[in-house]
């Protein structure tokens, strides 16, 4: 029965057919593997621990160590493995904070090829399914410690990971992103600027009604994902009639860079400026239009935050949200979306694109604009169209369509900025890979109880469709983005702001001019309410009188 039930959880993921555990060698001296456990009942239907050290301890003896990534916790006790192991945990279907990157490669080069090691060690990484935080670090290694291009190394993981016909091993988009920033960062010297980052404003083109928008980072080592702010409707400039020219899907990428505008501009970014990011070396992912001609209220919208919104680090993640009303104190999630970027990588991105525009256009007794990892771009933009962002828990599932596209701009925290609004001490710092021999420290490992580390609107917070219980916090922000509020008072206590209301049959509720709720199929045919005449008694079901009572 244990068996089967780890059949079941391996799902698409190869199965070692020696061990008849769910792992793979990725290459000689790289193992994949999903995360152990030592007790039940996950131990059931996931590798037993002490099966997997047998294993390891048979086929490698003393040569292995492990490299875990689980900001949900390990799931065994250290000593179970010897105490070899290390340990860089973030939250899974996320890219890793960028700053953990030089590290984890060099305790690895070292475990594997340093001064010290051993012939024939090998490298166990693993995270919670062994897919997409240990893919995103073992092809991170073949590109930059062993020299492979992004493409070999991610068809080598798919190939050795997954089963035929199952998809890639990495198939996040943001995760893919950090394979490429990888890839330029490998080519550049490995040279990492770690600054901390303002949002200025955010653009959303064709944006729906009952949207959140809320920008995110890392906190607590990258162990905790934490929302730094959420748009209200007071932070939002509506911009109709304003719309890009958004390029074909034939022609798109999952990121795009775009040149920096002056932060004090609120019209909509060109799209002739756009070209692919550091992640194009990576198989593009092809979009779909979406026909959202039937969405009404869809509308271009700039929101700038009332008071400076500072991020620790240059990895920022751009979430989004749909809602509708639905009934007892309950909303219904339609659309979940995010997106994970870097500044740092962005920027450099974004200068290189500048340079080599310079070396076409300049003459020969011009100099050309020089890239420098160490003195970066103080400010840019980022975009992304819908198609192209993360959608739930590592999936390409987002529900119904939020918006059309989106752009970021954001500016480098300078080191004159006051110390009270700063987040974090001792940055921009720039960081090396360690060299062959330093010490290199690791994470330590994750506990359950990180959750004390979120605010109240974080913990109730969950990645996924359908019904939810609304919240006094959830509320107050839901129609920060819808661009209908901006036509009609709402209180500023309506928890029920920026949401819909759909009956049983999916039928959409409009209100009308009193207040009363007529569903969208009774609209169709009926007269509106002020063209019928006024009746003599009240209707059944009808509440005479403006005493406040709810009418149904």
């Amino acid at each position: 029965m244990a068996s089967l039930l780890r059949q079941i959880v391996a799902g698409p993921r190869q199965k070692h057919p020696e061990a008849g555990l769910d792992l793979c060698y990725v290459t000689d001296n790289i193992i994949a593997t999903s995360g152990p456990s030592s007790s039940y009942p996950q131990r059931a239907y996931r590798n037993p621990t002490d099966a997997l050290v047998k294993f390891l301890d048979y086929k490698h003896g003393s040569n292995w160590a492990i490299w875990e990534f689980r900001a949900e916790g390990t799931g065994y006790p250290d000593s179970e493995v010897y105490n070899r192991i290390r340990h860089y945990p973030w939250p899974d279907h996320h890219p890793p904070p960028f700053a953990l990157i030089p590290n984890i490669m060099a305790s690895m080069r070292d475990w594997l090829k340093g001064p010290n090691a051993e012939k024939g060690r090998v490298v166990v990484v693993h995270c919670k399914a062994g897919k997409g935080r240990s893919g995103t670090v073992a092809t991170s290694y073949l590109i930059s410690e062993e020299g492979w291009s992004v493409e070999d190394a991610m068809l080598r993981f798919t190939m050795r990971r997954m089963r035929s016909g199952f998809g890639s091993g990495i198939s996040i988009p943001s995760q893919v992103r950090w394979v490429g920033y990888v890839d330029w960062w490998t080519k550049h010297r490995k040279l990492y600027l770690e600054r901390q980052v303002e949002i200025m404003e955010v653009h959303v083109w064709g944006l729906r009604d009952g949207v959140k928008v809320a920008i995110e980072g890392f906190v607590d080592a990258g162990r905790v994902i934490k929302i730094f702010h959420t748009f209200t409707r007071y932070e939002r400039t509506l911009m109709e009639h304003q719309s890009p020219n958004i390029s074909s899907p034939a022609e798109d990428t999952p990121t795009q860079s775009e040149k920096t505008l002056p932060l004090h501009e609120s019209r909509p970014l060109n799209d002739s400026s756009e070209a692919s990011s550091p992640s194009s070396s990576t198989p593009n992912l092809r979009l779909s239009k979406s026909d959202s001609s039937h969405e009404p209220a869809a509308a271009a919208a700039l929101f700038r935050p009332s008071e400076p919104l500072i991020l620790p680090t240059s990895d920022i993640n751009i979430d989004f949200e749909r809602r509708n009303k639905a009934k007892y104190g309950l909303t219904m999630v339609t659309s979940v979306a995010h997106v994970w970027f870097n500044a740092f990588f962005e920027s450099q991105y974004a200068l290189q694109q500048a340079a080599s525009n310079s070396a076409s256009t300049a003459s020969d007794n011009l100099p050309t604009q020089v890239l420098n990892p160490a003195d970066p771009p103080t400010s840019g933009v980022f975009s992304i169209h819908w198609d192209a962002m993360d959608g739930i828990k590592g999936s390409a599932r987002k529900g119904t369509q939020a918006l059309d596209r989106l752009s970021v701009v954001w500016r480098a925290v300078p080191a004159s900025f006051p110390r009270d609004l700063s987040t974090v001490k001792n940055l921009p710092k720039i960081i090396t890979e360690p060299a062959p021999g330093e010490p290199i420290p690791d994470s330590g490992p994750s506990t359950l109880d990180e959750s004390s580390n979120l605010s109240h609107l974080d913990i109730l917070k969950t990645k996924n469709l359908g019904l939810r219980v609304e919240t006094p916090d959830s509320g107050g922000v839901s129609r920060a983005s819808s661009p209908s509020s901006a036509k009609q008072p709402v209180a500023d206590d309506d928890s029920e702001a920026g949401v819909q209301s759909h009956g049983s049959e999916g039928e959409q509720h409009i209100p009308l001019p009193d207040d009363k709720i007529m569903s969208s199929k009774d609209a169709v045919r009926n007269p509106p309410v002020e063209d019928l005449p006024e009746p003599e008694h009240p209707l059944p079901g009808q509440f005479g009188g403006n005493d406040g009572a709810r009418r149904c």
